[in-house]
């Protein structure tokens, strides 16, 4: 490791400066998956209900592109309007009771979100009672395509409000449910929301490996006067644990912190700055594991780019639009959620490689070869997030 350590001191100045000189570009745009969002909302006796997908999912699916520029123009997508609406209508299924329910169309347009330009429909609920009880969505426009797409749900029905995230393993939500959910049931939602996240979050959970990787090894000194290091196995479990702890509570009090502060309105910050940073955040924590003596301490590592990843988090609940009357009920469990998952990452990883830590596959291939290998995956995701690849 000690020949690495001058080529990925100057590898990591490269990138801190490269990535100094990038960030202000104005026409970058943060990577994010790919969702879809539905809301149900009144509007005058009727009930009205709007779905919004991204023009790139649309593509994919209906080849609008006809010019092959890369883009997508409504001058492209009017002309297939009814095309469009009838395949948006396919993936949305209403029901009351055991009775269907019609959506009659009303409009479609193009609308504008942070992450690009959507395609965006509404129809008119027309069920067998004009306000219907235990009135039941079924989405399942994009599950095949993208096994990660998700649709976000706001109701916006007063007595009613809530949210629901809708998957290929959970593609129905009751809309306008016959009781109210308690506060426990609010707060169990979320915590599954938030375990969900964490384990789709590949960036979160390379962040989290990267610090963890070293833990089952301990530093020693080639020389009295040298800050050159070797890893050896770690000979005892407690000081491990305790590593594990330090950073695993470092990550949580950070990214907790930003967390309410993003929900609550008081710090905001751009999504390409967040989602940038916490590529990058990726990248210099495998980078620190090649750096032996010259190595920060990962706890403060931890902590630090936690705050960036709590901001991240915070991105997910505001578009999954929380409760107002339930927002501290539903930050809560989210919150715990991200933890359960964090904390089942970790259960699975550190008997692997405490089992494996005397082995040269352990040393070289999963802590060199691995981080080697992270850095460039989350340089291949900052140069994504930053709008520089397709």
């Amino acid at each position: 490791m000690g020949l690495l350590r001058p080529l990925i001191t100057r590898t990591l100045a490269a990138a801190t400066t490269a990535l100094a000189c990038l960030l202000p570009l104005p026409a970058a745009h943060a990577h994010s998956s790919s969702n879809a969002y539905l809301s149900l909302q009144p509007r005058g006796d009727a009930l009205v209900l709007r779905a919004d997908v991204h023009l790139r999912d649309a593509d994919l699916a209906l080849d609008l592109d006809t010019d092959r520029d890369g883009q997508v123009r409504w001058a492209e997508v009017s002309p297939r309007s009814a095309e469009l609406l009838a395949w948006l209508r396919s993936g949305l299924a209403l029901q009351a009771g055991d009775r269907a329910c019609e959506l009659q169309p009303i409009d479609l347009l193009a609308s504008e979100r942070s992450d690009g330009h959507y395609l965006s429909a509404e129809w008119t609920v027309a069920c067998a009672t004009p306000r219907p009880t235990g009135l039941a969505l079924t989405y399942s426009l994009l599950f095949e395509r993208d096994a990660l797409h998700r649709a976000l749900v706001k109701i916006e029905v007063p007595g009613a409000e809530g949210s629901a995230v809708l998957a290929p393993d959970r593609p129905q939500t009751v809309l306008l449910p016959e009781q109210p959910k308690t506060a426990l049931q609010v707060f169990g939602h979320y915590a599954v929301e938030g375990v969900w996240h964490i384990w789709i979050g590949f960036d979160h959970i390379l962040f989290l490996l990267s610090l963890l990787v070293l833990a089952p090894l301990t530093a020693q000194r080639r020389t009295a006067a040298s800050r050159a290091v070797d890893w050896r196995p770690q000979p005892a479990l407690r000081p491990a644990l305790f590593d594990v702890l330090a950073v695993v509570t470092s990550f949580t009090v950070a990214h907790s912190i930003t967390l309410g502060l993003a929900i609550f309105g008081v710090v905001s910050l751009p999504a390409v700055l967040i989602e940038t940073v916490i590529a990058a955040s990726v990248v210099l924590a495998a980078l620190n594991n090649l750096l032996g003596g010259f190595s920060l301490k990962r706890w403060r590592l931890a902590f630090v780019f936690g705050l960036i990843h709590g901001f991240g988090f915070a991105n997910v609940l505001l578009d999954l639009e929380l409760p107002a009357t339930q927002l501290a009920v539903a930050l809560g469990g989210f919150n715990l959620g991200v933890e359960l998952g964090q904390l089942a990452i970790v259960a699975v990883f550190f008997p692997i490689a405490w089992a494996l830590r005397h082995t040269r596959f352990y040393q070289r291939g999963v802590v060199v070869g691995g981080s080697i290998g992270i850095a460039l995956v989350g340089s291949w995701w900052i140069a994504e997030r930053l709008g520089l690849i397709g």
